[in-house]
């Protein structure tokens, strides 16, 4: 059952990869480009699902969209507050 996944997630991947390529050179497009606003959502939603195809096999793309001060530290500190009753 793993191993479907896998393949599954794979092929996945592949296609979503091929069409980000554009290989078909614009001949098949789920939604037209020329369209405002709603032309790229199928390019937004093929690059959305490469990359959690690449982070299921343990290639995390998602420290390159955070800033570079919450790449550096190690971990979220937390604030302590003391609260004192008068």
């Amino acid at each position: 059952m793993k191993m479907i996944r896998h393949l599954v997630v794979l092929c996945s991947g592949i296609v979503s990869a091929l069409y980000l390529l554009n290989v078909t050179a614009g001949f098949v497009e789920f939604i037209p480009d020329n369209i405002p606003v709603f032309g790229n959502l199928d390019e937004a939603a093929a690059t959305a699902l490469l990359i959690n195809c690449l982070a299921y096999f343990g290639v995390d793309l998602g420290h390159l969209f955070k800033r570079k001060d919450e790449v550096a530290k190690p971990g979220a500190k937390t604030h302590d507050i003391e609260v004192t009753k008068e």
